[in-house]
Formats: C-alpha cells, sequence, structure tokens
C-alpha cells in the first residue's frame, strides 16, 4: 500500500489533519504522475510533540546503540536502492545512471560517513578542571530541497540521530517521494516512534510553521538565500539555532599554467551536471583574456557533445530542469545575457531541437561575460554557464570574490602548489582544486550569504549538538 497520502508522525503512518492534496509532477513529460498530501500546523504540532516526547529517552541512548540503529538504517537504505532510483528520476528528471550512481549513492555515502565519523566522535573531554561535554540540542526541524533530495536528507537525518537528536523532516513539495520512501527506510529499520517525522507540504504551511515553533530547538534549512531569510526570520522570536546552506554562483579559475583544453571540457561537464541544478555548480569560468577565444571553441565543443533528453533512456546526459517555474526563470536569464551583450556561443533560448514537450533547457555557454552582468551575478540554477576573461591572477581572483555568494569555488592549474596559493585568496567554503573526486569528509557550508553552518561527517554531528562546560568537575573528582 502507497503512503503517499499519509505523513509518518511517532511511528506510524497517519492521515493529514485536513484532506489536501498536491500534485507531483514529472519534469519529463509535464504530467502529474503522483499525489502527496499537504501539510498544515495541526500536523506540524502533531509531529513536533511526538519529537519532543521521545527526546529525553533517545537523547540518552549510548554511542553503541545509536551506531546499531545507523547501521540497520544503511542496510534497510541499501535495499531501496531501485526504487531510490525510479523516484529520484521521476520527481526530478534525473537520468536513471545519475539517479542511482549519485543521487541515491550520495544519500548510501553520508550516512557510511557519519557512522565512521560517530565511532571517533568525542562527546567530552577535559580542560582544566572544567569537564566540556557536547549533548544533543534537542528537537530539530530540516527542510531539504528538490535538487539532490537523498543528499540533503541523510546529511541532516544522519548526524542528527548520531548526536541524539529527534527530527521533524520537511523535503521539497516538488520531489517528495524520495523522503516517502526514505521514511519507510527509517521504519523498516525499528527507529523508536517520534525520534524521525515526516510532515510533506510548502514551505509557508509546514517550512515555516516548524521554524517558528517554539518547541523547536534547531532549524537545519538547504534552499535558495531568499527562503532561507524567511526561514532565520521566522526562527528568529525563539531565538533557535539556525544553519543554512544556501545559494551559490561558484567561480571556477583557469589559470595560465592549466591545460586548457581538459580545464575548460571538465569545467563545462561540472557546470552541467545535475542539469545545471547544484548550489556548488562551478557557473562563472575565468580565463586568461588572450586564451579567451580558445576556451569559448573548447566549450562549444564540449557543450554540443552532451546529450539532453528523455531520463528513461540509455546515453542520456541532461534531463529536464525541474518544473515549469525553474523552466521559466533559466529561460529568461539566457535571454538576458543575450539582451546586455554577452557572446552566446552555444545553447540559447527554447527546447533542444525534437523536444517539444517536457521542462528541457538546451546546454548554454556565454562568453565575454563581464562582472556587471545578470548573468554572472544571479544564480541561474540551470546548465548555463559564463566564460569571463581576466588580465592577470590578482584580477581572476578579485572577480571570483565579487559576488554575495561564497560556497564553492574552483582552481586549475599544473602546479598543485600554485593551485593552493590561489584557493586561499578564495572567499568560499570549499575550493576544489583540479577536479578532485567528491569527499564526503569535508566541511560543506557557505561564506557570506551561501549561509552558516557545515555539513557532512563529524561537521554535521557538531551541528546538533550544545556545548556544556563543567567547571570544578576535575576537582571533584581529585578531591
Amino acid at each position: 500500500m502507497s503512503n503517499h497520502l499519509k505523513f509518518y508522525i511517532n511511528g506510524e503512518w497517519v492521515d493529514p489533519v485536513t484532506p489536501a492534496t498536491i500534485e507531483v509532477i514529472n519534469p519529463a513529460t509535464e504530467q502529474p504522475f503522483a499525489l502527496i498530501s499537504a501539510g498544515s500546523a495541526a500536523d506540524v504540532n502533531r509531529a513536533v510533540a511526538a519529537a519532543r516526547a521521545a527526546f529525553p529517552a533517545f537523547s540518552k541512548t549510548s554511542r553503541a546503540d545509536r551506531l546499531v540503529l545507523l547501521r540497520r538504517i544503511l542496510e534497510a537504505y541499501n535495499a531501496r536502492t531501485d526504487d531510490f532510483t525510479l523516484a529520484v528520476s521521476q520527481e526530478m528528471g534525473a537520468p536513471l545512471e545519475h539517479a542511482r550512481n549519485r543521487q541515491t549513492w550520495s544519500g548510501r555515502a553520508h550516512l557510511e560517513t557519519t557512522i565512521a565519523a560517530l565511532e571517533k566522535f568525542v562527546f567530552e573531554e577535559p580542560r582544566g578542571s572544567t569537564l566540556i561535554a557536547r549533548e544533543p540540542i534537542g528537537v530539530c526541524a530540516l527542510i531539504t530541497p528538490w535538487n539532490w533530495p537523498l543528499n540533503q536528507i541523510m546529511c541532516k537525518v544522519a548526524p542528527a540521530l548520531a548526536a541524539g537528536c529527534t527530527v521533524v523532516l520537511k523535503p521539497s513539495e516538488v520531489a517528495p517521494l524520495d523522503a516517502i520512501i526514505f521514511a519507510e527506510v527509517l521504519d523498516a529499520a525499528g527507529v523508536p516512534p517520534g525520534v524521525f517525522n515526516l510532515v510533506n507540504g510548502t514551505g509557508p504551511d509546514v517550512g515555516q510553521v516548524m521554524a517558528e515553533h517554539p518547541d523547536v530547538d534547531m532549524v537545519s534549512f538547504t534552499g535558495s538565500t531568499r527562503a532561507g531569510v524567511m526561514v532565520a526570520k521566522a526562527a528568529a522570536d525563539t531565538v533557535k539555532r539556525v544553519s543554512q546552506e544556501l545559494g551559490g554562483k561558484s567561480p571556477n579559475i583557469i589559470l595560465p599554467d592549466a591545460d586548457l583544453a581538459a580545464a575548460v571540457s571538465q569545467g563545462v561537464r561540472a557546470c552541467f551536471g545535475n542539469s545545471g541544478q547544484s548550489c556548488n555548480a562551478p557557473t562563472r569560468m575565468l580565463v586568461p583574456r588572450d586564451r579567451h577565444d580558445e576556451a569559448l571553441a573548447i566549450a562549444r565543443q564540449a557543450a554540443e557533445a552532451l546529450v539532453v533528453g528523455d531520463p528513461t533512456a540509455p546515453g542520456v546526459d541532461l534531463g529536464p530542469v525541474v518544473s515549469d517555474i525553474q523552466f521559466s526563470k533559466i529561460q529568461a536569464l539566457i535571454q538576458s545575457g543575450i539582451d546586455e551583450g554577452a557572446t552566446l556561443v552555444a545553447g540559447g533560448v527554447g527546447r533542444p531541437q525534437g523536444l517539444e514537450r517536457g521542462y528541457f533547457v538546451q546546454p548554454t555557454v556565454f562568453g565575454n561575460v563581464t562582472p556587471a552582468m545578470t548573468i554572472a551575478r544571479e544564480e541561474i540554477f540551470g546548465p548555463v554557464l559564463s566564460i569571463m576573461p581576466y588580465d592577470d591572477e590578482a584580477d581572476a581572483i578579485r572577480i571570483a570574490n565579487d559576488t554575495v555568494f561564497g560556497l564553492a569555488a574552483y582552481v586549475q592549474s599544473g602546479s598543485l602548489d600554485h593551485a593552493r596559493a590561489v584557493a586561499r585568496e578564495l572567499r568560499a567554503g570549499g575550493v576544489q582544486i583540479n577536479y578532485p573526486a567528491w569527499d564526503a569528509w569535508q566541511a560543506f557550508g557557505g561564506y557570506k550569504q551561501s549561509g552558516n553552518g557545515r555539513e557532512y561527517a563529524d561537521f554535521g554531528i557538531h551541528e546538533f549538538l550544545e556545548t556544556k562546560s563543567m567547571i570544578g568537575y576535575g576537582a571533584l573528582i581529585s578531591a
């Protein structure tokens, strides 16, 4: 029996207090393929009450007990790989291979890393006569996005449970089905009633209510900077902790000593992966001015080699973007690039040839982009790359840092020492050097309007803990 129209509260699948539904749209067909229930304040109140009631007992469980629980969750998660893959592909348009090997896999990787981090995590340490104790913060509201749904759900839920917190999860209503399967996984793993709760719904009707709820101790939010500001304001009256992973406009500095052909080609693919719908995508490619035209030719070839189409078909690189709203926004921003005088190198407005239905966007590359252009300043969240010329290394660093965002940055160089030196000059939470493999042990998060707090591994566990100093604790022991 499907749980699409139910919420998971206090260890049970329950009906919403007031029946209401939301259609889930397949972006490849533009047609609804599922219905979920839309929650309200009454549903949030039930879920928060369950989490609050479960917190005293769960917060006192041992590290060993929580490790056993997380390993059971891992086993149950792996058993549902095929279900997760299909759900993510249908709800957000990810090609099946990408949905399995990146989207679903990332959730598994986060859980495995959290387990490894918990095994060695230091919850208590003596300092002088003081015992420093790190204790679970309490009931946590987790609000997650549609672009990397399992990645973001797992890198919040896993460390929260590892810390001994209880949670209420609100996934994106645009891509909610993977979260329902995730709740089934936690139920199958035997998570105690009230420790994990799921309420679907919109941001105003569910997310904001969670953020302002007096019995919620912390909000962990991933999404747009605009929505993050709203969450922070809603949480301010109760002075709860707010951890945010928000937008980005990441620079990719290709230094003169880099292999230009390899660096540009890989940069195009890195920007367009997940159909450009990644907050840390390298969307601003900075190249030496005297090699700008050469970079454009390489980028055009790389973009035109990508296959856009039906996410269920073999050999497809990019599926559609997630919704009509996103499609329209991206089209408007592409048009702004044309209107403001950037050189259109590849792609452009409209769907790719032969795709008449679905929210498909042409892989688009602009050259001669200046820092003042809209496409250089706004987060596009689609397969659109801006190539920007720079005069010297200092100019490249200045352009890279000239943004309100600071989530990620990229540096390409033939010299690792050179790349390291430039990386230190960039105002970003994460700097990727020479396109490294993804690392679940990094501290993921941003500077400036890209948010606050850090996720992944032990950094994620720290976010869900309070620090208590028991002064004189050591003196009492010695006495």
